[in-house]
């Protein structure tokens, strides 16, 4: 503990400068825990530390802990960078970052409109005002000098959203063509027929466990225990039955992988070294990496409008579902998406040309 938080956490305590004790009085707040004492050393503004320096302190700190956890692990170390290179162009420029005026934000995101798109300036924007007010500053991120910097950026450098590529049944099709039937080739078949069958994100594929799958003879189920829309950890299972044919089965690809693998706990997607020994936890980075090797093999390439991401599995099973007829709810229940603006957009996606009023014209 430094010298300062030493100090406050006496002052609190009702110890005099220098450690003498004062005359016994009955103390007028609890011992200050140490977790207290650095949250009120010099971070946050005056009035809140007398708010964690008062008896409701602790349950405040520990409302500040959960209010961390708010955001997933993905988007804190996002965020993290994001301040960190915000931070360096302050230094640079000789101003303070924090609180920083709205003038400066401005600045940042103009220097950056040649090199970030429409997304990371948003979320470059999105880190500095989680920044700030985490730190106990109101700051508002639509003020006029911020918002009429972005609308001109856009308006003048602004690249078009380039989606996920939907990976349908016969795009996936294509990537198990070139997925041999050695290990590293079974974990690939049954990373993609999950992913696609199960319309899961590569942070919802990665962290599966064994424990986390019930097999019958109908099919499989998944628990998720979390997910992007899930923060609150409530949880869903998904289930995926078997597929009409063997070689393109789901549940087959991964009862054939785990037996094959030997996995009967723990991370069921998982590295495999070169001389082929089974290794630690996939990443979400590994996902795009097999999903590149596997696709520039097999000579797989998308339009030049959109952009091959593992995340084009997901956007695959939405897109053929509706197709197919599956109805929104059937969609939103299985993707476990939570508004019916996100389904939509997915199902225009898929119809733009097959429910085009340009079929009811004499042409």
């Amino acid at each position: 503990m430094t010298d300062a938080a030493e100090e406050l956490r006496g002052r609190l305590n009702g110890e005099a400068p220098g450690g003498d004790a004062r005359p016994p009085a009955p103390p007028k707040v609890p011992m200050i825990p140490a977790k207290i004492v650095r949250l009120a050393s010099g971070q946050l503004p005056a009035e809140a530390q007398r708010l964690l320096a008062g008896p409701v302190g602790e349950a405040i700190a520990d409302a500040a802990t959960y209010a961390g956890k708010a955001l997933s692990e993905n988007t804190q170390r996002a965020y993290a960078a994001d301040w960190r290179a915000f931070v360096a162009w302050c230094d640079a420029g000789g101003v303070s970052p924090l609180p920083a005026p709205p003038v400066v934000v401005a600045g940042h995101l103009a220097s950056l409109s040649r090199s970030l798109g429409r997304s990371g300036l948003r979320r470059r924007l999105a880190a500095i005002v989680h920044e700030h007010r985490r730190a106990g500053h109101h700051w508002e991120s639509r003020h006029p000098a911020i918002t009429a910097t972005l609308r001109g950026i856009l308006s003048q450098h602004g690249k078009t959203a380039r989606p996920a590529a939907a990976l349908t049944s016969a795009e996936v099709k294509t990537l198990l063509n070139v997925c041999p039937n050695d290990l590293r080739g079974l974990r690939d078949r049954a990373l993609f027929l999950t992913g696609l069958a199960g319309a899961l994100r590569r942070s919802e594929l990665v962290a599966i466990d064994r424990e986390d799958l019930r097999f019958t003879g109908e099919g499989m189920t998944i628990r998720i225990a979390r997910s992007k829309g899930d923060q609150e950890r409530e949880g869903a299972t998904i289930g995926i039955p078997r597929g009409l044919s063997p070689l393109t089965c789901p549940v087959r690809a991964m009862e054939q992988w785990l037996q094959r693998a030997r996995i009967e706990y723990g991370a069921v997607f998982r590295r495999i070294s070169a001389g082929g020994a089974l290794e630690g936890r996939l990443s979400d980075q590994g996902v795009w990496k097999i999903l590149r090797s596997r696709a520039a093999i097999a000579k797989l390439t998308v339009d030049e409008t959109e952009r091959l991401s593992p995340h084009g599995l997901r956007a695959g099973f939405i897109v053929e579902a509706y197709l197919k007829g599956a109805l929104d709810e059937q969609v939103m229940q299985h993707a476990r998406q939570k508004t019916i603006g996100t389904t939509q957009g997915y199902r225009r996606r898929a119809k733009i040309t097959a429910a085009s009023p340009v079929r009811f014209l004499d042409l």
